[in-house]
């Protein structure tokens, strides 16, 4: 969990290429995070109100990041040290590490940032997918398992990640990255597997383009 202190200027709503901006200077020329598959994931700036339409965090930001490799974390720790420099006048003033918690008995996860599922068709296009698309569990569950593969772990043919369609304020956000629309999910998550595959899930996060900012899970 890092703590930040508070913004000098405000913070637009899109503010998340600044904060991707941020974490890959973070971590740096780590070429075993860099043009691959994300096995990280962040959360949005939290503690943050609104005033005079942008972001106030009159008492700091609060966000973490998670990833799968401990020894990763241990790198990140040392250049957010050396580089506490954020944006707005934010920096970092406090950096806590946090331990895997116990998920056996868990199976409802929470999002720390929206859910973004694309898949490219026959024809090389892109087809976004919400929690209102059937083939949404296949894809989140594909990918899960793919990441898992990549980082050497064990299969679970048990695991299963869908979205709980039951929560009443689930809604779907259209989310602008460097000018491109994106359709993300807020909603929760129901992660059905091994508590290894659970607990890397919450490390790496749900869905696509986690390293820049989505599918966080906490």
């Amino acid at each position: 969990m890092l703590k930040t202190i508070p913004n000098t200027s405000p913070v637009g709503f899109d503010y998340q290429p600044k904060l991707v901006g941020t974490i890959h200077k973070w971590i740096g020329e780590n070429n075993q995070l860099h043009g691959k598959i994300s096995l990280y994931s962040f959360s949005w700036l939290q503690e943050g109100r609104m005033q005079d339409g942008k972001l106030n965090f009159s008492h700091g930001a609060k966000f973490f990041i998670s990833f799968h490799d401990e020894e990763v974390v241990k790198d990140i720790v040392r250049s957010i040290l050396k580089q506490p420099e954020m944006f707005c006048g934010m920096n970092v003033c406090d950096v806590s590490l946090i331990p895997d918690s116990d998920v056996s008995d868990r199976s409802l996860f929470y999002l720390a940032s929206p859910v973004f599922i694309h898949y490219r068709e026959v024809n090389g296009n892109f087809k976004q997918y919400t929690y209102e698309d059937d083939d949404s569990s296949r894809l989140m569950t594909d990918l899960m398992k793919h990441k898992m593969e990549l980082a050497g772990l064990p299969k679970d043919d048990s695991l299963k990640v869908y979205f709980d369609l039951s929560y009443p304020k689930k809604q779907i956000k259209l989310m602008t990255y460097n000018g491109i629309k994106n359709k993300a999910s807020m909603c929760p998550i129901i992660i059905e597997g091994t508590p290894l595959s659970k607990q890397f899930a919450m490390n790496v996060g749900i869905g696509y383009s986690t390293g820049i900012g989505f599918g966080s899970i906490y």
